[in-house]
């Protein structure tokens, strides 16, 4: 027989981790495990908590082993084949709702979805435009179809590499993309949480900027007068970037720095 108060003085992982994964095994709220932390805990709890603590002790993200990640506000489901949303992302998203502002009924593109955080993001904050979202991999669309439905998101997915998956259909006053942007020998990507993540949607050739480029130089093509592409890209690859959108055709490209200070957005007009 063991206590809640006993688990957490048991366990070696850090306190808010043990905290998330009783609430997952238990279902329930914060609250209810400080009130009851002198309850005799059942043997099923205690053995489904061990081997989610032994998955997150051999280094597997707690997205992953909890199913879910907060996003903007809201939870989104997650799962192996998708990229983990991390907060740098959601520079993006505000980047985006700021070039939005003042328009009536835009439309909006996200290549390569994943779980969908950055079109649904986009589509609640914005029900008024039309978002569209693409991603090569049934099982990402997959992820983020459910994600759409579970937010009330008015998202539309279509399955294809990039571009490929929208011809013909009407420009768009903005496109977003979250694209692989690691080099294929960075040394982190057998590191930390990337070693569970799909490395499809992590690495590029030619140092991390191959998608980068291939969707910048198709961009003016799906764009409407006017219209930007926003992209994520590295910690040292705004220059860079900055110059493939000027090569492109695009107009005084510029860079976005996340909370830590650090360019993680380049975009620019058409």
């Amino acid at each position: 027989m063991q206590t809640l108060k006993a688990a957490f003085a048991r366990s070696p992982l850090p306190r808010l981790e043990q905290t998330m994964l009783w609430e997952y095994v238990l279902d329930v709220p914060r609250s209810w495990l400080i009130g009851h932390d002198t309850d005799v805990l059942p043997a099923e709890a205690v053995a489904r908590y061990q081997a989610l603590e032994a998955r997150r002790l051999a280094g597997e993200p707690m997205a992953y082993i909890i199913g879910n990640r907060e996003f903007m506000g809201h939870a989104f489901t997650v799962g192996p084949g998708v990229l983990i949303p991390r907060p740098e992302t959601e520079t993006l998203v505000e980047q985006a709702l700021h070039i939005l502002t003042g328009m009536d009924h835009p439309r909006v593109l996200d290549l390569g979805t994943g779980s969908g955080a950055v079109a649904i993001s986009i589509a609640l904050a914005r029900p008024d435009a039309t978002v569209v979202a693409t991603d090569f991999s049934a099982e990402a669309l997959h992820i983020a179809t459910q994600n759409a439905h579970k937010l009330c998101a008015k998202v539309e997915f279509y399955q294809g590499s990039w571009y490929d998956a929208i011809n013909g259909l009407a420009p768009f006053d903005v496109i977003v993309s979250n694209p692989p942007y690691i080099a294929e020998n960075d040394p982190h990507l057998t590191q930390g949480d990337l070693r569970f993540e799909p490395a499809t949607a992590l690495s590029a050739a030619q140092n991390g900027l191959a998608d980068l480029q291939h969707i910048i130089a198709g961009a003016p093509s799906y764009l409407t007068n006017h219209g930007s592409i926003w992209l994520e890209h590295g910690w040292d690859q705004a220059d860079s970037v900055r110059q493939l959108l000027s090569q492109a055709g695009f107009h005084d490209p510029i860079s976005i720095p996340d909370l830590a200070g650090i360019s993680r957005i380049t975009g620019a007009y058409t």
